[in-house]
């Protein structure tokens, strides 16, 4: 049963990877990388380099979460998913069997995560199995 991780070079993510890879090796399970690549809007000629931008900071993100893991040990799998964070991470979850889904944090307070929905109270409310919410360390 692998950890899913929630990563896009944010600090919160920066600290919730060393998190999820504490808990794979822990676990002895893989860690599988997940990148939301939503781009705003469907349609225009800027749709396509939008889209291409998204997919390479992703992958650029993953490159660089993939290399912390290897160094610790933790094998990984990668995906980057066509969706917005919360449901890309729920996907993967349900795909993989994960055992948690942990991601990041900006510190920002109950009631405003509430009113602005989000990747945390969105998958807090969603997921059918244990969220890890790291917080940002700054």
């Amino acid at each position: 049963m692998p950890v899913v991780l929630g990563y896009d070079e944010s600090s919160g993510s920066k600290c919730a990877l060393r998190v999820a890879i504490e808990m794979s090796a822990a676990f002895g399970e893989p860690l599988v990388l997940v990148f939301g690549a939503a781009v705003p809007g469907s349609l225009g000629e800027e749709y396509h380099a939008h889209r291409e931008a998204v997919l390479e900071a992703g992958r650029r993100a993953l490159d660089e979460a993939v290399a912390v893991a290897e160094t610790a040990g933790v094998p990984t799998t990668v995906e980057i998913i066509d969706d917005k964070p919360a449901p890309a991470l729920l996907a993967a979850a349900e795909r993989h069997r994960a055992r948690f889904v942990v991601v990041g944090s900006w510190g920002e307070s109950p009631m405003r995560g509430a009113l602005l929905g989000s990747t945390p109270h969105k998958l807090l409310r969603l997921s059918s199995i244990p969220v890890v919410c790291v917080p940002t360390r700054e």
